[in-house]
């Protein structure tokens, strides 16, 4: 019985804290609901031709780059 008095008496003062945290920062309350951590998502799964585009853009961005360096350093 003593652990479920606990229980109540903690879920008061965190909703409290919840209450002086949200007058802190001037935002709406959130609910005990969305307090609670949210399930991790699905990683992405590219296709190899996704891969092969993305690596192509990089490769010509870093080119980019490098010859920019290049004249810089030339001039």
């Amino acid at each position: 019985m003593a652990l479920v008095g606990y229980q109540v008496e903690k879920e008061r003062i965190e909703e409290k804290i919840r209450e002086i945290q949200v007058r802190l920062k001037g935002k709406a309350a959130p609910s005990p609901a969305s307090a609670a951590p949210k399930p991790a998502g699905v990683k992405r799964v590219l296709s190899a031709a996704a891969r092969k585009r993305i690596s192509a853009a990089q490769k010509k961005r870093w080119a980019e780059h490098r010859k920019s360096v290049k004249a810089t350093k030339e001039a």
